[in-house]
């Protein structure tokens, strides 16, 4: 696929409602070496910095730094925060079956789950809001790089839930990538906008 096609056809952006949940509680999770722990700073960073939310973020690592199991966990609110730690998630991204297996509990019945397609194949039958994407194959085929489906991911979340702006999240995003990578990740993002825009994937945070 040619990436110059990629954005030819824009829709409208979708504006920002004024009655955004007050609160989210994220799970960003995979394998060591996906770039979780970025993605979950980026996205912390988006909230905080950017569309001046409050927001916390903590991660954890498997016993390998990469191949190992990884989380991230972002909690954005805009009024303070009073406990850092993802009690039960809104939104899980699950970038490895490994991760789903792990993680799946701590997901509300009516959250929003995020899933790497390709590798992600057993979902359990109780989850209700499920979107799908082969952020690997999109990754390797529109940027030839294996190191950029975390934010095609991330944008395929935000585009979704709009927790936080697109704006902040690409102000985040070049803030805290490498300069050699700042022209495809920023491109990554919009991949993940498109994505989901072309799906017609819908979901509603029943908190709000």
């Amino acid at each position: 696929m040619n990436i110059l096609n990629l954005f030819k056809k824009r829709g409208p952006e979708i504006p920002v409602s004024s009655n955004a949940a007050e609160r989210y509680e994220v799970i960003l999770s995979g394998a060591g070496g996906q770039g979780l722990i970025l993605a979950g700073k980026i996205l912390a960073e988006a909230a905080s910095i950017y569309d001046n939310k409050e927001a916390v973020m903590s991660q954890s690592y498997g016993p390998e730094a990469r191949g190992g199991a990884s989380r991230a966990e972002v909690i954005i609110s805009s009024s303070a925060i009073d406990y850092p730690k993802v009690t039960r998630a809104d939104i899980l991204l699950a970038m490895t079956q490994q991760a789903l297996d792990k993680y799946g509990a701590m997901l509300e019945e009516d959250g929003l789950l995020v899933v790497n397609q390709a590798v992600v194949k057993d979902i359990p039958a109780h989850f209700k809001n499920v979107f799908k994407a082969p952020f690997d194959s999109l990754s390797m085929e529109l940027l030839e790089l294996s190191i950029a489906s975390n934010l095609i991911a991330l944008g395929a979340l935000v585009s979704i839930t709009r927790v936080v702006s697109k704006e902040a999240l690409i102000r985040a995003c070049l803030g805290r990538v490498p300069q050699k990578f700042i022209v495809p990740d920023r491109v990554a993002i919009d991949i993940g906008f498109k994505v989901v825009q072309d799906s017609g994937f819908k979901w509603e945070n029943p908190k709000k």
